[in-house]
């Protein structure tokens, strides 16, 4: 990164220009911020290039093309002018070290590594090839480095040496070392995706050994060595050296496709025993190679300021949000944005979307302004009429009283609306919800509340660069999805054992553990019973006894755990109703020790059907007691709507605040972009009312630093709330 020159303009498209990433023939590459608060690579071309019609004719074609890209790995073309005198296209920006420089810097990368790089490739070349496009210019250099994963950029757009090269049917297109035979004898009718998986095998041969398998030296050298030599693949480890063969495979007809080679790379059974011997996690990368990725990010994101003139900065404080000083031209020392950049840059990649500009005239409420204030609409959906809706209401309670009281605050630079969708925890429903969202780019979603709605709108969200922001889902099928726009407020659902061991073993200390392992409840029983297994509490026992899904009969299990000498009983279900009947069973045995069991057991069918058995039960929770956090808050939604607050009311609360919080740091002004909105959000820490928001670096999910479980015990016909868990105090004897 290079301060700019005095020939450089000041800004492109309506994107200020900040520094330059390079320059070549063709023309620059500059760092530019959006109008929207967004960091995006801008690339111009040359007058003399752009005035080849032909030259101009194949770069508006391509940018169409490539502007409908989708994909999790690629880096797309999100602005672009093809018919000004330099024409320019704009990308994300990813702050992250190339592969070349991580393998010519620290070598070759294992070879779980390189199945994963190599997977996630032939996933983008998949979507480059389906929608028609030829990348042509596939090289480690075109290939950057996250903490989540690469990036492919570059879309074959202008990347040779001039416009004769893009054009000429005698021209070499492509860099020597890895490009396909094809290429190297410049056969332009037979270039296509089957070039694109031979550059894709140089690459994985050049990340499993360190070498390029052409060699190296002069162009001609390299490219003769391409079309005439077998590639040299000695130190390619074995199990990969036969499907990089098969890329390499002189005639096009006989190279696998893209999508073939993700699946060959995925196969399960060939990486298994490797990465059990090698002890490393599959995929990952060795801790040098992380070190860089972000280390290189963290700089990357720390901008100079352009020499120029001063300017009014694009949006905010400047001191928080604007570009920051390089290091040799400023000795104070970090600034909060440059310590907020460096935790959260590590696994960035900004994102950028539209932002809502509709304005709201005449006089404001805000303390007696006049004038127009902006107006950011965020989005609500959740089940408000179907089995949950409960939840999804006070969900929606929460949110709106959190809405209307920024509203009415004094001296805000911009008002919220929030726009409300019941989509009954149904995935139809939901996918209708996210496209009325995204069609009417609202600033970001709030929900929905159940997991299969959230998988179903979560793509359609992801493809908008618009944030959802889920309140009260924490499913790992959620988490998992490699959505980089969701943003998971509640802890996740795999750690719902987490204030249950921690009760036992530093509140109500047991040896000896037992689980009453309810098979109705699938997966998230097993996890919870799996955990209490693998990590006992107080590190004592943890005996498990298994009852049958379509048994109702809780006592065989009952009598197995006594027969354990269990000290503690853990009900591993999630229905209220089969809860009451285990503890009914367990008060017919006369147990009266630690009975405890997950938030989903929390409902006054419990409390009904369990009777006196239910008392005194403890439950471990992701939300908080919603009539204890604030009595300010208490107030007001009684207020409001004449009755108490439900569960997950001030969890929605504080989702409104981390979206606020977010739109006031990039300035609040109408033109802010959803994708800078989604990329604000992990920067930071919001002091909600129910908890510590702070996301952790390169994740979507809350660092579990913050207080992100709580108690509950039976007492009479409610849940009485005992606190945090790590709050909670010790019981003698």
């Amino acid at each position: 990164m290079r301060p700019l020159t005095s020939d450089d303009p000041e800004e492109i498209g309506g994107h200020r220009l900040l520094a330059r990433l390079g320059a070549g023939g063709m023309g620059v590459v500059y760092l530019a911020r959006t109008a929207g608060g967004a960091l995006v690579a801008l690339k111009t071309i040359r007058a003399e290039h752009a005035a080849d019609p032909v030259f101009r004719t194949r770069f508006r074609r391509e940018v169409t093309a490539v502007r409908g890209l989708t994909g999790r790995w690629l880096v797309p073309v999100v602005a672009a002018d093809t018919e000004g005198r330099e024409p320019w296209l704009a990308t994300e920006f990813v702050p992250g070290p190339s592969l070349a420089e991580a393998v010519d810097g620290l070598g070759a990368l294992p070879v779980a590594a390189v199945r994963t790089l190599g997977s996630r490739l032939a996933d983008a070349l998949t979507a480059v090839h389906d929608a028609g496009v030829v990348h042509r210019d596939v090289k480690p250099g075109n290939i950057l480095l996250a903490l989540d994963g690469p990036r492919l950029i570059d879309f074959g757009i202008a990347h040779a040496a001039g416009a004769t090269a893009l054009t000429a049917p005698d021209a070499v297109v492509g860099t020597p070392g890895f490009l396909a035979p094809e290429q190297a004898q410049a056969r332009a009718g037979e270039v296509g995706p089957a070039s694109d998986v031979f550059a894709l095998g140089c690459v994985l041969a050049y990340a499993a050994s360190g070498r390029r398998p052409f060699g190296s030296g002069s162009a001609a050298g390299v490219l003769f060595r391409t079309v005439h030599e077998e590639p040299d693949l000695t130190d390619v480890p074995g199990e990969l050296r036969a499907l990089a063969g098969r890329c390499l495979a002189k005639d096009p007809a006989e190279r696998p496709t893209a999508r073939e080679v993700a699946a060959a790379l995925r196969d399960p059974r060939v990486s298994l025993s490797r990465q059990i011997s090698e002890g490393r996690e599959e995929g990952s990368l060795p801790p040098a190679v992380l070190r860089m990725v972000a280390e290189r990010s963290a700089r990357a994101l720390d901008v100079p300021t352009p020499q120029r003139s001063p300017r009014q900065p694009t949006f905010g404080d400047a001191a928080d949000d604007g570009p920051a000083p390089s290091a040799s031209q400023d000795a104070r020392p970090p600034t909060r944005r440059r310590v907020l950049l460096m935790g959260s840059a590590a696994a960035s990649v900004v994102a950028v979307g539209g932002g809502v500009t509709a304005y709201l005239a005449g006089r404001g409420t805000n303390g007696g302004s006049d004038g127009a204030l902006p107006v950011h609409t965020l989005g609500f959906q959740a089940d408000l009429s179907g089995p949950n809706k409960a939840d999804g209401v006070a969900q929606e309670r929460g949110a709106r009283l959190a809405v209307e009281q920024h509203n009415a605050r004094a001296g805000i630079t911009f008002r919220l609306a929030l726009d409300t969708v019941d989509d009954r925890g149904e995935a139809a429903r939901a996918k209708q919800a996210a496209r009325r969202f995204t069609e009417a780019k609202v600033s970001a979603v709030l929900g929905p509340s159940a997991a299969v709605a959230a998988l179903a709108a979560g793509p359609l969200y992801q493809d908008a660069r618009t944030a959802m922001v889920l309140i009260s889902v924490g499913a790992d099928s959620v988490l998992s999805a490699n959505l980089r726009t969701l943003r998971v407020t509640r802890a996740p659902e795999s750690f719902q054992a987490f204030p249950l061991t921690s009760y036992l073993t530093d509140v109500r200390l047991v040896d000896r553990t037992a689980v009453i392992d309810d098979r109705a409840a699938g997966r998230t029983g097993w996890e919870l019973t799996n955990w209490l297994r693998l990590q006992p509490p107080d590190e004592g026992t943890t005996s498990v006894h298994p009852v049958a899904a379509g048994s109702d009969d809780f006592a065989p299990a009952v009598r197995a755990a006594l027969a354990a000498k269990a000290q503690a009983v853990v009900f591993s279900g999630t229905s209220p109703e089969r809860a009451a009947r285990c503890a009914r069973a367990l008060a017919d045995a006369g147990f009266t020790g630690p009975r405890l069991a997950t938030w989903r057991i929390m409902r006054p069918t419990f409390l009904q059907e369990a009777g006196t058995a239910g008392q005194d039960w403890l439950f471990g929770t992701p939300f908080t007691d919603p009539g204890s956090v604030s009595r300010t808050f208490r107030t007001a939604y009684r207020a409001r709507y004449g009755t108490a607050p439900g569960r997950w009311a001030p969890e929605a609360y504080d989702a409104v605040g981390l979206v606020t919080r977010a739109l006031e740091r990039l300035g609040g002004t109408a033109d802010i972009e959803a994708g800078a909105v989604a990329q604000r959000i992990f920067t930071g820490t919001y002091q909600g009312l129910a908890k510590t928001l702070r996301f952790t670096d390169g994740s979507h999910t809350l660092d579990p630093r913050g207080a992100l479980y709580f108690l509950f015990q039976a007492k009479g016909d409610a849940f009485r709330f005992l606190g945090r868990n790590d709050q909670v105090k010790p019981v003698q004897g």
